[in-house]
């Protein structure tokens, strides 16, 4: 696994962004893990954050795309950290843009924040995290909707590595084959689990061996 990897998944655990117990999710699974990409806070998280992010859609997409586009509201300061870093650590400009949950009537009028879009943008879709795939259904006819865009792919933090909303394969593979664009994760559940079962992380252990059952257990029914 590569070291950028490692780091991260430490950096979520110290930011309490993936944390271990007991979680209903928005789909009502009962789930061992949760992440929350809301609990990235500070300058310094954002900052780190954005490395990650440009580090792991440069391995994915090299240079090969313009906009980064965040969808509200979470992937608005995600898209914006990104592409802070993507200049600093690779020396191209890309540009941000998000969009607003309701169209705005006045003065900066429309849907979208940040940049326009125009035909010919190729466009990569940063999220925190895909469980059903559900908000790429409400993302992808807004970005079509306003230009001619191609999308390159989609790039989440972590890869929870259960069924879509099909019910067989997983959520990005599920994308992927729908909308017909790469599907990428900074990291996924089972390198998180390779990573920190039964080794200390900043003197705790996060996954020991009944939070593992647990873990198994819920692949059983979920894990794609």
């Amino acid at each position: 696994m590569e070291q950028y990897k490692q780091e991260f998944i430490e950096f979520m655990v110290d930011c309490q962004v993936l944390k271990f117990g007991e979680f209903t999710l928005k789909s009502g699974r009962k789930s061992p893990f949760f992440m929350n990409a809301g609990a990235y806070v500070t300058g310094a998280q954002l900052r780190k954050l954005g490395e990650y992010y440009a580090r792991a859609i440069h391995e994915h997409y090299g240079d090969d795309f313009d906009v980064l586009f965040g969808p509200a509201y979470k992937g608005i300061p995600l898209s914006v950290a990104a592409t802070i870093a993507y200049s600093e650590l690779y020396g191209k400009e890309i540009r941000y843009c998000s969009n607003r949950k309701e169209a705005k009537d006045h003065g900066d009028v429309g849907i979208l924040l940040g940049s326009g879009l125009k035909d010919g943008d190729r466009v990569v879709i940063i999220e925190d995290v895909t469980t059903s795939g559900k908000s790429i259904e409400e993302t992808f006819p807004i970005l079509k909707a306003q230009a001619d865009v191609e999308i390159r792919g989609l790039m989440v933090s972590l890869n929870r590595m259960e069924k879509g909303l099909g019910g067989e394969k997983s959520a990005l593979e599920e994308i992927r084959e729908k909308y017909g664009f790469e599907t990428n994760a900074i990291v996924t559940m089972q390198e998180v689990i390779e990573h920190l079962y039964n080794k200390p992380c900043r003197g705790q252990i996060y996954i020991d061996d009944a939070l593992k059952a647990a873990i198994d257990e819920y692949y059983k029914v979920y894990g794609a």
